[in-house]
């Protein structure tokens, strides 16, 4: 998370990645993640800008699509649990391919979480929302 000061205390914001080569796609998430206070989005058009923004920039969430024309969501997902720095990244993929191979197949490649398209504003908030707060909460 990047701080900031408020007063005299730093107060963490979350900095979240949002994957998607349909640009609609990514303004969506990124409205539905309006509600949260001070969230920092930052939009990849495609896997291969993802794995590059991710090799520039330490993220606190990544919201990514499968489908996509150069390197794939999978690919993305063991491409950063490949790296030691990235490891523990909450990944939220989030695709129009719902059916149980391809849940399965994301889920053992290494992402935290799997949601279909179409989704609900709320239902997209909840699932970052918890995904952050597991990220804080030391185990």
């Amino acid at each position: 998370m990047r701080g900031h000061s408020v007063g005299a205390e730093v107060c963490s914001v979350p900095d979240v990645l949002v994957v998607d080569d349909s640009k609609v796609m990514r303004e969506m998430v990124i409205a539905c993640l309006r509600p949260t206070p001070g969230l920092a989005a930052t939009e990849a058009s495609s896997g291969l800008e993802a794995i590059e923004q991710l090799s520039m920039r330490t993220f606190d969430l990544m919201v990514l699509d499968l489908n996509m024309p150069d390197i794939g969501g999978i690919e993305v997902v063991e491409f950063v649990r490949g790296q030691d720095k990235l490891r523990d990244l909450p990944i939220l993929v989030v695709t129009t391919r719902g059916d149980d191979a391809s849940r399965s197949m994301v889920l053992a490649a290494g992402a935290s979480r799997f949601l279909t398209k179409p989704f609900t504003p709320g239902v997209i908030l909840a699932e970052v929302t918890n995904l952050l707060a597991q990220r804080r909460t030391p185990e």
